[in-house]
């Protein structure tokens, strides 16, 4: 066998190897999971405005209120990526 085949098959063997440690702690918190579902519901509610029921498609509605709601709804889905709660502070004054 070469070396290089030789080095492929180490390498291989060193990357199936990988595990994840079962302590590692979550990338986000409960908060960022509530704040995204928030985000989820004023995007939802941005679309469902945005559909309406009427055949008025210039409606104000339709064409001014429903995009601010969906980019509000998007702007609150990048608070929730970017949030991190502070640390609890629990020494005794």
């Amino acid at each position: 066998m070469s070396t290089s085949k030789q080095k492929t098959a180490a390498a291989k063997e060193m990357n199936t190897h990988k595990q994840i440690p079962s302590n590692a702690p979550f990338v986000f918190g409960k908060m960022n999971y509530i704040i995204t579902a928030v985000s989820l519901l004023v995007l939802v509610l941005g679309f469902v405005l945005m559909s309406g029921t009427d055949g008025n498609i210039y409606d104000t509605k339709r064409t001014t209120l429903a995009p601010i709601v969906v980019i509000l709804g998007f702007c609150i889905g990048f608070v929730a990526i970017f949030y991190k709660e502070k640390p609890k502070d629990n020494s005794a004054e």
